[in-house]
């Protein structure tokens, strides 16, 4: 068992650095790693990024596409045939289709390969011809990417943090409660009560998330796929008891090791470790709508993802070595055309603020982080109304439930982010003075010139923070 996990681990350094070093002298490969945080919009994301690099006339703060270095853009077949292609054409048809309507969500990773050929810029333009540039873009979901914090963690230290997470979270959390205190964690263990308890805890977990909490781990609880009913899955935290073997506790501490050996180890070594730029999109606004709390779950989970990350430069060795490190990092505050333009500085503010308290928070350096606002793919447009005698700026769009138009003042955002992220760090259950909405919109129908792609607010600027650099 060791020299065979020896023997894979030197296989796999082997075939790294071989790509390391094809990379480095031939064809540069950018892996761009996308997720995010409860209904942040990855699919749509992906989908209206790789549209608009193709098509680039709504692209003006994408240098490489506003200089005219991109000679071209053409999809590819993906360099890792074990993992399933992100299926952009039928997200885009979807999207921009007759009837919009929007892609389903990720569920699992998946990998799709744009590639450039790019003009260089500067002294050596009229010395070398175009070159090629592959971005390989991969697609996992952001409950995944928490569950990499378990890691560093026993199950003892787990079940203290999850169990004091919970007990804030009322009333997702009472079933689960009622139900582990008449369990006796040292007590033999019998199977049926271990499936019932993993059940209320899965369920608490969702109910979670449903009212707007991000740290919801571990994530494969959520988003089980062909693990559901797997002992790997069946467990959750207990208190701590002096049990021995053969004991619920002893058992529920043995899965767990094995969830992070068979299910996030793999993940970490074979996807996650290879990614040199990283987009997290975050719904700040839902996390607002909710509440404090919300607000204050998500400020927690960011230090988790910052934590996760190895921070630092690549160098031109490391590369060839294949021990790649995250370079650029972005969180985006995503949905901001939920908003009128004019509280957009309001949400990149706070984005931002967020980031910053997280770098902070988790003694972060080396990688270059950015906060900033945006969204994917437009789908309302802005009004002015008089209510009451005073003018409130809104945003009018289809409504997802009814396809009934409707406008919408979300709340005014203050100016200075503090007013929000005190009051979340003081665990209040409301907002002081304010009230802030929040509706689900339907995709807005679009008809696509010749050379555009799908109406989007600052997808040209996260583009240019991601990828500018390595197309010059």
């Amino acid at each position: 068992m060791v020299l065979g996990n020896l023997i894979d681990g030197i296989a796999r350094n082997a075939e790294r650095a071989a790509d390391g070093v094809s990379e480095a002298l031939f064809e540069p490969v950018i892996r761009l790693g996308v997720t995010g945080l409860s209904r942040s919009g990855k699919t749509v994301f992906i989908t209206s990024l790789v549209a608009n690099l193709l098509d680039r006339g709504r692209m003006p703060q994408f240098m490489a596409a506003q200089q005219g270095r991109i000679v071209s853009a053409y999809l590819q077949p993906q360099p890792d045939d074990t993992v399933p292609r992100f299926d952009y054409e039928a997200h885009l048809a979807a999207m921009t289709g007759v009837k919009p309507s929007w892609p389903q969500s990720t569920r699992s990773i998946s990998q799709l390969r744009l590639s450039f050929r790019v003009q260089p810029s500067g002294i050596i333009a009229g010395m070398r011809g175009a070159r090629t540039v592959h971005l390989d873009i991969v697609d996992y979901p952001g409950e995944w990417l928490l569950d990499l914090p378990l890691l560093d963690l026993s199950f003892e230290e787990w079940s203290k943090q999850a169990l004091a997470l919970a007990e804030k979270r009322v009333p997702q959390s009472d079933a689960f409660f009622e139900l582990l205190g008449n369990v006796d964690p040292a007590a033999s263990l019998d199977e049926l009560p271990a499936q019932w308890l993993a059940k209320s805890f899965t369920e608490y977990l969702s109910a979670s998330r449903e009212a707007g909490f991000s740290a919801c781990a571990p994530g494969r609880f959520l988003m089980p796929g062909d693990l559901e009913g797997s002992p790997a899955l069946t467990f959750c935290p207990l208190p701590e008891s002096a049990s021995k073997r053969g004991t619920l506790y002893r058992e529920f501490q043995r899965r767990y090791e094995a969830y992070k050996a068979k299910v996030v180890k793999p993940f970490f070594k074979d996807h996650f470790s290879r990614i040199d730029r990283q987009i997290v999109l975050i719904d700040a606004l839902g996390a607002v709508h909710h509440g404090p709390q919300a607000v204050g779950d998500l400020r927690a989970a960011l230090v988790d993802v910052l934590k996760a990350f190895r921070p630092g430069r690549q160098s031109w060795l490391s590369s060839i070595l294949g021990k790649r490190r995250v370079e650029k990092i972005l969180f985006a505050a995503t949905k901001a055309d939920h908003l009128h333009h004019n509280q957009h500085s309001q949400l990149t503010s706070l984005m931002q603020a967020l980031v910053r308290d997280a770098k902070d928070r988790a003694e972060f350096s080396g990688a270059q982080t950015a906060g900033t606002a945006m969204a994917s793919i437009r789908t309302t447009v802005e009004e002015t109304h008089d209510h009451n005698g005073t003018a409130l700026d809104c945003v009018r769009g289809t409504l997802l439930e009814t396809g009934k138009q409707a406008a919408m003042y979300a709340g005014h955002l203050p100016d200075d982010p503090t007013d929000i992220l005190s009051l979340a760090q003081s665990e209040a259950s409301d907002w002081l003075d304010a009230d802030y909405a929040i509706m689900n919109f339907a995709p807005a129908k679009v008809s696509l010139k010749q050379g555009d792609g799908p109406p989007h607010i600052r997808l040209d600027k996260a583009a240019e923070f991601l990828l500018g650099d390595k197309l010059s």
